[in-house]
């Protein structure tokens, strides 16, 4: 077992190498010059038409907003806790100015993703929308790219097990077992729980997350920022520090100032992908079923997920880490004390009497959305290899690995390992059909933004 995690921890780290972050940091500059920085410029426009009622004579089965809940159902999650501690720990304060730099640039890619989406979306023959990578790069790009929209659905559909499944059954179970809690109640309930929500398919799982991510994500950032508030003075020193280490590193992280930022930068701009999920493709998948009958539209609403995710969520975890000063703290063998989920925690309980036990709290509720959002993505990539006959047997499989992820205890390692490479094997193909789709995206928005729609 030692030998297969490390041959998979060596792959791993191969796949999100510098080619792969490269290739995401290249996809969201093109598409960024491509679009004029229209992401950045029009936020505005998005949180507009976010709150905006739809037509109920569009086609599409859920609400705008509900495609966006949904979405960042699966990415709101343990990323932004424990993924932030983890890029700070390793790649220092710096790593979190290139998780900004990331999520600038990823708000054009989740825009093009989600733009192709609705574009290229088909009906099933129960009617329900279903789109994602695999449908615009086989509808956009040809037959003879068919190959590469089921490699996507391959990687997703295994993906989501793990990463989407196991692992947040499995940091639901650890954290309630703070509590006393067995993991086995927890593993059954989550079953009941799961089990429930997927009865009722997309708008089942849109509902919940409509309700559950608001509530969440704004209980987050307002204890995040009463930390904050208590610690106002030491903002402006951890923003230097932030912005200082990104460009020149501490040779205490990496043997060398040129090491310490190559390491900031690998670990900001990962774990920022593993966070706001922009240039997966994953969000996409959601975003085919909103009801719209303008794409340009639907991608606007989309491209704020990564500005929530990142920009504002990943953000005041970060701040939070920094200020605490915790995250370089080593023991008497020179490890680090604090890392992951423990770090975040301990940040927030260092200036906050309830910080440490809300962290532990609300951890389970991250986890339980992102199990959720990434049933219904693996969901749609299975339904796109074998049809929709493989979904109900689909959602018995999901919820039986609900329990099994949630009574492992320590052993998703491996499946961690594997689940997180094939996420990267899932951009690919993703990053390649928006490289190659990028002039319908621009000529689109053009079109939009030069009639009376968009000029609002």
């Amino acid at each position: 077992m030692e030998f297969l995690t490390n041959f998979i921890s060596g792959v791993n780290s191969f796949v999100w190498g510098p080619p792969m972050l490269t290739l995401i940091l290249f996809t969201g500059l093109v598409l960024s010059f491509g679009l004029a920085w229209m992401p950045i410029r029009r936020v505005g426009y998005g949180f507009r038409l976010m709150l905006t009622k739809p037509e109920t004579s569009h086609p599409g089965e859920i609400a705008p907003f509900k495609a966006l809940m949904t979405s960042l159902s699966a990415t709101v999650g343990v990323g932004n806790i424990a993924g932030v501690a983890t890029a700070i720990s390793l790649g220092g304060p710096g790593a979190l100015f290139w998780m900004w730099m990331t999520a600038l640039v990823g708000m054009a890619t989740k825009y093009a993703e989600a733009v192709c989406a609705v574009r290229y979306r088909e009906q099933d023959e129960e009617g329900r929308f279903v789109g994602g990578p695999m449908y615009y790069i086989r509808k956009g790009l040809g037959d003879n790219w068919a190959w590469l929209a089921f490699a996507f659905a391959l990687f997703g559909t295994i993906a989501g097990f793990g990463i989407g499944n196991a692992v947040q059954a499995n940091s639901v179970a650890v954290s309630l077992e703070t509590w006393g809690i067995n993991a086995y109640v927890t593993g059954a309930v989550l079953v009941v729980i799961v089990g429930a929500v997927l009865f009722f398919g997309l708008k089942g799982i849109a509902t919940v997350a409509s309700a559950v991510v608001p509530f969440m994500g704004i209980l987050y950032v307002v204890v995040g920022l009463i930390v904050l508030l208590l610690n106002i003075t030491a903002i402006p020193a951890a923003v230097g520090l932030i912005i200082q280490q990104a460009f020149s590193g501490d040779a205490v992280m990496g043997g060398g100032v040129g090491t310490a930022i190559a390491m900031g930068i690998r670990f900001g701009v990962a774990r920022g992908v593993f966070s706001n999920e922009a240039g997966l493709g994953s969000a996409a998948i959601a975003h085919a079923a909103a009801s719209t009958d303008n794409p340009v539209r639907q991608g606007t609403v989309a491209m704020l997920g990564t500005f929530i995710d990142t920009l504002v969520v990943c953000t005041i975890t970060g701040l939070v880490i920094v200020t605490a000063g915790l995250w370089q703290v080593q023991d008497a063998a020179g490890n680090l004390m604090y890392q992951s989920t423990v770090l975040t925690s301990t940040s927030f309980g260092k200036s906050l009497a309830f910080g440490d036990e809300f962290v532990t709290l609300i951890v389970p509720l991250f986890a339980f959305t992102t199990i959720l959002g990434w049933s219904y993505y693996s969901e749609r990539c299975l339904q796109y290899i074998a049809g929709a006959w493989a979904i109900m047997p689909f959602r018995v499989a999901w919820v039986i690995v609900v329990f099994i992820g949630a009574v492992a205890a320590d052993q998703l390692t491996v499946v961690w390992l594997i689940a997180d490479t094939l996420n990267a094997m899932m951009a690919v193909p993703n990053l390649v059909g928006l490289l190659l789709l990028s002039p319908v995206v621009f000529s689109l928005t053009q079109e939009h933004f030069k009639s009376k729609d968009g000029a609002t």
